[in-house]
């Protein structure tokens, strides 16, 4: 993410102060909201996503201290720097406690408090996902579309590597029929999960051509990709679909209808 697409909101009474760090921080591209007192500030982090606080700790009306107290207490884990003309062990400490992630004491430097924003941003923005996912022998490239198994490369469809990518993003996690829906299909509804248990009938088959099965069904609720147990049942739980050969994609005549009925490609997204 760049830096034009986060928000950070300054909560600064001090007016030169205020002032400077937002200009400082706009000509770095960052979008800066600005507010002088707690009141304020507080209402605007309820009601506005932000992507970073820099909260003075001593402020009119609630002060820094009570901001992130509240905050935390809503739930809200928007990252906090707090700026404090105290220089205590104790105060870095109280603030640290509540949840601030880092502490900077007055006077600084804007090149200081700008390297401190890009620490902090960095530490609290998800990793960007690794290319390739893996399970077992399994692989899964998501930057070629490329599936392994053994090292045996395994075509499929669009709709079955989307199946399959949730899959290995959810490893052992039981996922029902409506989160598979949701989540590869982009249905938001309670539609007919009968396209989901064929498309992973399908992407069990193809997977299984290469050793033990990879995706079991949980009884009434589901599917999982896991390890086989000693008790797990032999061969596929699901009802088997028409037969395809392995040259065939699933997007001829008498491919499963999809849940508002309509005939559904795998290659569809």
């Amino acid at each position: 993410m760049t830096p034009d697409e986060l928000r950070l909101l300054v909560v600064e009474d001090e007016p030169f102060l205020r002032k400077a760090v937002v200009a400082s921080l706009r000509f770095l591209g960052f979008q800066v909201a600005a507010s002088d007192n707690g009141t304020d500030a507080l209402r605007a982090a309820r009601n506005h996503p932000f992507d970073l606080l820099i909260v003075d700790v001593m402020l009119p009306g609630i002060d820094g201290f009570e901001i992130v107290r509240r905050l935390r207490a809503d739930r809200n884990q928007v990252p906090v720097i707090f700026l404090t003309a105290k220089d205590s062990q104790e105060d870095k400490l109280t603030g640290l406690a509540i949840g601030g992630d880092d502490y900077l004491t007055k006077p600084f430097e804007l090149e200081e408090l700008a390297a401190r924003v890009r620490t902090v941003l960095r530490r609290s923005r998800p990793a960007a996902p690794e290319p390739v996912l893996s399970f077992a022998d399994l692989t899964l490239d998501q930057d070629s579309y490329e599936v392994r198994r053994g090292g045996r490369p395994i075509r499929l469809s669009p709709t079955e590597f989307r199946l399959l990518r949730y899959f290995m993003l959810n490893p052992g996690r039981v996922l029902t029929r409506s989160q598979l829906l949701s989540q590869v299909w982009d249905y938001d509804f309670g539609g007919s999960s009968t396209v989901v248990s064929t498309y992973v009938t399908y992407l069990r088959r193809k997977l299984a051509s290469d050793g033990p099965d990879l995706i079991h069904t949980q009884r009434a609720v589901g599917f999982s990709l896991r390890m086989p147990r000693p008790d797990d049942e032999p061969g596929l739980a699901e009802a088997r679909p028409r037969k395809v050969s392995p040259d065939q994609p699933e997007d001829g005549p008498g491919r499963p209808a999809s849940p508002d009925k309509r005939q559904l490609s795998p290659d569809e997204s």
